[in-house]
């Protein structure tokens, strides 16, 4: 199985583009294949771009346009929802720029023109049904009855894969994390002094921050037993849920003062949290996996995007410098897989601390003090995560 020249990469969204770019100047030609009929224009919520992810877009020559297009966090704080006073605050890690927020559809629509811009053919409406493989080659077919053809195919078509189970039908799917997931705008609020604050809540989770226009943006985990589609609870009515998130914060500041100017209009439901556990196989034969169909850590990450496009690099490398198919999969893998982990091990125990009840939440806010001096500092937390880069230029061997 010889080296690649042509790709078929499955899935439009964040991943699918970022591998055509990446590919594309590692010498690759690829074109992209999204299900959907249209683009993601307007799709989806906010999203974190970390330094690890501006550099890996740098790479690609587009940090700037992700800086332009996101709302600059130069740090967090955790603040205690019995006073509303900050228990912790601290910047970015030293020597870092600071991480970008940004809508997932301003981040998918400047990478889609990206690819456009770069003569990268991305096609709509093409849902994938199967795969054949020969010798030199392997071909895709969509449901439209219409087909395609090329060296390999990479499966960037997200936490439910279609590649993921052509590669192993056996291969898990994602795991629901407990926390149902909201978020809107509080009309004017505190001045965040462009800082993101987490309020640990008695009963739930609220972070928000201040908006360029004085609007308080904030996003709710909810802890929820019965894992919801977000089609089920898209149709429980907005103000449902917001009296439900009212009563769950009513002792929480300043959620509750934020979630009292809340409207159904600007309310919007993002469904559950989800986490993919460790997926087996990565790749099989032409096929392999890229992004969120590889690894999906929870949102509590803030790695989602930065590590696809950490992903879609590292793939890209790994097809130009060896010599062949298995090996490159191989290697890509093996430069993957540990980080990746990694990362998802962070977000559980993130996950953990919102979900957790009164009594965690008060053993959390008694030993802040003494973490913020020892444990909790943004080189420790963050630095072996928002430090990483991928060196486009070292050749991968063996």
């Amino acid at each position: 199985m010889t080296a690649a020249r042509t790709a078929l990469v499955i899935g439009g969204g964040i991943a699918g583009p970022v591998t055509a770019l990446a590919l594309r100047r590692a010498g690759i030609e690829a074109t992209v294949f999204e299900a959907y009929a249209d683009t993601a224009e307007g799709v989806g919520g906010i999203l974190m771009v970390a330094p690890n992810g501006l550099a890996a877009f740098d790479v690609l020559g587009l940090a700037d346009a992700v800086n332009a297009a996101g709302q600059l966090m130069p740090g967090m704080a955790i603040v205690d929802a019995g006073t509303g006073a900050d228990m912790m605050a601290f910047g970015g890690v030293p020597g870092l720029p600071p991480s970008r927020v940004i809508w997932r559809g301003d981040l998918h629509r400047l990478l889609r023109d990206a690819a456009v811009a770069q003569g990268i053919a991305v096609e709509y409406g093409r849902r994938l049904v199967s795969v054949d493989e020969s010798p030199d080659g392997v071909t895709a077919h969509f449901a439209d009855g219409s087909s395609a053809r090329a060296d390999l195919l990479i499966g960037a078509d997200g936490i439910r894969s279609t590649v993921r189970g052509l590669i192993d039908p056996a291969a898990p799917g994602p795991s629901y994390v407990g926390l149902q997931s909201f978020a809107g705008y509080g009309g004017p609020g505190p001045d965040s002094d462009g800082m993101i604050r987490f309020a640990q809540g008695r009963r739930s989770f609220m972070g928000y921050w201040t908006q360029p226009d004085g609007q308080v943006g904030w996003f709710s985990n909810m802890p929820y037993e019965q894992p919801l589609t977000l089609a089920q609870a898209r149709a429980v009515p907005a103000a449902q849920w917001l009296a439900r998130l009212r009563e769950l914060h009513a002792d929480d500041l300043p959620a509750r003062d934020l979630l009292r100017h809340a409207t159904e209009e600007e309310f919007m439901v993002f469904g559950p949290s989800e986490i993919m556990p460790t997926v087996p196989r990565w790749h099989r034969g032409r096929m392999v996996l890229v992004g969120d169909s590889a690894h999906a850590p929870s949102s509590s990450s803030g790695q989602g995007a930065s590590l696809a496009a950490e992903s879609a690099l590292h793939l890209a490398r790994c097809l130009r410098d060896r010599p062949d198919l298995p090996s490159a999969f191989a290697a890509y893998e093996r430069l993957r897989r540990p980080r990746v982990q990694r990362v998802a091990a962070f977000a559980a125990r993130q996950n953990g601390r919102k979900a957790a009840g009164p009594v965690g939440q008060a053993v959390f806010r008694a030993l802040a003090p003494l973490m913020m001096r020892t444990v909790l500092t943004p080189k420790r937390m963050f630095g072996w995560m928002h430090g990483y880069r991928v060196d486009w230029d070292a050749p991968v061997t063996a």
